[in-house]
């Protein structure tokens, strides 16, 4: 299974999550599912509502923002396929957090942010035991 992810859209997470450096960002991932493949067609930023002292390095967004965006994905004929969020001046790896918040069958794009500049892209999917995320392809197109 593998990620489609236009360069527009990769260009438009890492300008959302560069803004939000040095904390962290993040929004959700519609689309659609193809032959296995899941095609990222729009991203949606979503305001950070962590504790302010901690979004330097946790991301949280509210029940309200999931019902929101599952009826605008499925008014648009899409599927809220997973979220995105950064790692300032950190891996673009998930953390204990990232996977004890996770859901099985989302996908998970992590980007690292250091010194406001975006460096590394990649997509996770938590496994159905939820014991950790498995690396997924990520496509650029």
């Amino acid at each position: 299974m593998a990620v489609q992810l236009s360069s527009a859209l990769q260009t438009r997470i890492f300008d959302h999550l560069k803004a939000t450096y040095p904390n962290e960002g993040g929004g959700f991932l519609l689309g659609s599912i193809h032959d296995a493949d899941i095609h990222v067609e729009e991203t949606i930023q979503i305001e950070n509502v962590f504790e302010e002292a901690e979004q330097y390095h946790r991301y949280a967004m509210t029940p309200q923002d999931w019902m929101r965006l599952e009826d605008e994905a499925d008014a648009r004929g899409l599927t809220l396929v997973g979220y995105y969020h950064s790692h300032p001046d950190s891996p673009a790896i998930p953390s204990v957090y990232d996977r004890d918040h996770a859901l099985p069958n989302f996908i998970y794009i992590i980007t690292q942010v250091q010194d406001a500049e975006a460096v590394d892209m990649r997509v996770w999917r938590l496994r159905p035991d939820r014991t950790e995320f498995d690396a997924d392809t990520l496509n650029i197109t």
